[in-house]
């Protein structure tokens, strides 16, 4: 296989007096779909978060490509998560006061693309996911399935090399979990892109090249590769 893109080292994590990695170690390599499993608790968020820079780990080492993410500023950590990194939550955390477009757009435009080149993409990526049509459209005024397909779009706007998803089909019924995640790893595998999937459904694994299992803060079982 090839050489990692991503790499955690012996995490550790503890929320107050509660640990929440203990020691944890995982690899991601370019174009590889990824999945975490494991009960509610087991710290596969805090994983997450933590390969993602969005938080610091307490002790161990975060690399990307052959950079280290745990020693990294938070400006260079926030350049990464606009350009290199799409981040999807369970319940897409879109801007309530943005419509579709606008919300698709925004890490465009953070990242200084012009306005209306920015909205051109932002359109096309929403046609890809199939809520073409919805461009106007508040995160209120959307189904979940709808929401979360807008989230998927705004995550890979901007070309990542690296999609995190927490649990993205959590907050959804079968049907749009089924969509959402046909969606997401369909056009992952056509850029590429590798994708850190966080879930507990073993259905939503089954999407994955590749699945590791997280038992009280640490990486305690790989599964077989998934054939596909």
């Amino acid at each position: 296989m090839s050489t990692p893109l991503l790499t955690g080292r012996r995490l550790f994590k503890a929320h107050g007096s509660t640990p929440a990695l203990r020691g944890a170690s995982v690899e991601l390599h370019p174009g590889e779909i990824l999945a975490v499993t494991g009960a509610s608790g087991s710290g596969k968020s805090t994983l997450l978060h933590c390969l993602a820079g969005i938080v610091r780990p307490d002790e161990g080492t975060v690399e990307y490509a052959g950079e280290r993410l745990d020693e990294a500023s938070e400006a260079r950590l926030g350049e990464l998560r606009r350009t290199e990194f799409g981040v999807v939550f369970q319940f897409g955390q879109l801007i309530p006061e943005l419509t579709a477009v606008d919300n698709v757009a925004l890490p465009l435009l953070l990242a200084g693309t012009p306005r209306q080149a920015a909205r051109e993409r932002a359109i096309a990526w929403l046609e890809r996911f199939g809520v073409r049509g919805q461009e106007a459209l508040r995160p209120g005024e959307m189904s979940g399935g709808q929401a979360q397909r807008v989230s998927l779009a705004r995550a890979l706007v901007t070309g990542p090399k690296v999609v995190f998803a927490d649990e993205p089909t959590g907050a959804l019924d079968s049907l749009s979990g089924e969509q959402v995640m046909t969606a997401l790893t369909h056009t992952a595998r056509e850029a590429a892109t590798a994708v850190l999937l966080i879930t507990h459904d073993a259905q939503v694994a089954a999407y994955a090249d590749r699945e590791v299992t997280l038992r009280d803060g640490v990486l305690a079982a790989e599964a077989a590769e998934v054939a596909r």
